[in-house]
């Protein structure tokens, strides 16, 4: 037990920064949930959470103070039962080859919203961009790139939360074989994660004629220069109400806002490709366009290979998602769903857990034993 004496010092420095992060930014940087190799008494080794019990205690009584602020976008549920982390806990720990695929509902505690909880952005009556609108027409066109341009800067300050440390901390220690995420927000990068993304990023912009690509950081400046005089209207806005609209304002999966339509029906200019003068798009799989199919083949090799298969905060109503767990339990791959709500591969799952990813998943650190490969060990 001396590694959690240890562990007790590292914990009231972290408890110092992580109660200024918090009190800085209502949604300020989570403290990497690390692992370490500890032996104990009786002889054997896990890779446990170094944190003492009175620093998760504590933890959960901070982050109470920023849960108000994540009121809108993450739906409700009830604590997960000490039943639901065992359950859990036994399925990841079968498993040598486990898959995960996450959805929009594992970063809406991260501020994001997702679409179809009983919060998400369909319960609005938002309807997004699809791929036929976005290429056919100049008008949907501006709609999108104006009210991407506002909501811009409050997206790149969504931080990971507690459900990307965690899975990332399984996934350094061997426990995840494979991940594919359908967000576009590029939070389980910043956790410490490599995932697959199977419906791209916003953070890459590429032309649909020559195919070039450049950051979405230096066109939201090629959009500012482009646009001087609405530029400066919407940075004013900084997330607020625009109108009497009471969606006006309100952050959207996609990392664009509700604006008032003066921003984008008049005179918003929209910079080409630098390189060919094509159109610029965001590299993301709008509703309507297909995954590239060298992507779509990766995914299906990783859920044809695995020996389980683990959905988290995922609906998996899209044919893409689907598609995988499906390919998974034909091939005999157990399947668990930890999700709020119905979902389109409840018929296949083994398990199911009504559950807030990130209040399930950083307690499975603290269950028992996880029987990490040696070689994952260093």
């Amino acid at each position: 037990m001396a590694s959690f004496m240890h562990a007790s010092r590292a914990s009231v420095a972290i408890m110092r920064w992580l109660k200024g992060a918090i009190e800085a930014a209502p949604r300020g940087f989570l403290p990497e949930i690390y692992t370490r190799r500890t032996s104990f008494r009786d002889g054997f080794s896990c890779n446990s959470r170094v944190v003492s019990v009175p620093f998760r205690c504590s933890f959960q009584r901070v982050l109470v103070k920023c849960n108000h602020s994540l009121a809108k976008t993450v739906p409700y549920s009830d604590p997960p039962s000490s039943k639901d982390v065992n359950q859990l806990h036994e399925f990841i720990d079968r498993s040598r080859k486990l898959m995960v695929l996450t959805g929009a509902g594992i970063s809406t505690e991260s501020g994001i919203p997702d679409y179809r909880s009983p919060k998400g952005a369909y319960s609005t009556g938002f309807k997004p961009i699809t791929h036929q609108q976005f290429v056919r027409s100049s008008n949907f066109r501006r709609r999108y790139w104006a009210r991407s341009y506002a909501g811009w800067k409050k997206f790149i300050h969504s931080q990971p939360n507690t459900a990307h440390y965690a899975l990332a901390s399984l996934e350094r220690v061997g426990r995840v074989n494979f991940m594919v995420t359908q967000n576009v927000d590029r939070l389980h990068h910043r956790a410490g994660s490599n995932p697959l993304e199977l419906h791209g990023t916003v953070y890459e912009v590429i032309c649909l004629d020559c195919g070039s690509s450049i950051s979405r950081e230096s066109f939201q400046e090629q959009l500012k220069a482009a646009n001087p005089k609405w530029a400066a209207e919407i940075e004013k806005l900084d997330g607020g109400p625009t109108g009497s609209d009471e969606n006006l304002g309100v952050q959207r999966p996609d990392a664009d806002v509700e604006i008032d339509k003066k921003f984008w029906e008049e005179e918003f200019d929209i910079p080409d490709c630098q390189d060919c003068g094509g159109v610029l798009k965001p590299d993301v799989v709008f509703f309507g366009d297909n995954v590239p199919k060298e992507r779509a083949d990766k995914a299906i090799k990783g859920a044809r290979e695995c020996d389980a298969f683990l959905v988290l905060g995922s609906s998996v109503m899209t044919m893409s998602a689907f598609r995988l767990a499906r390919a998974a339990h034909e091939a005999n791959a157990p399947i668990a769903i930890v999700s709020i709500g119905d979902t389109r591969a409840d018929d296949l799952a083994s398990l199911k857990i009504t559950a807030r990813c990130g209040e399930i998943l950083p307690r499975l650190l603290d269950v028992g034993c996880l029987a990490v490969p040696s070689a994952s060990i260093s």
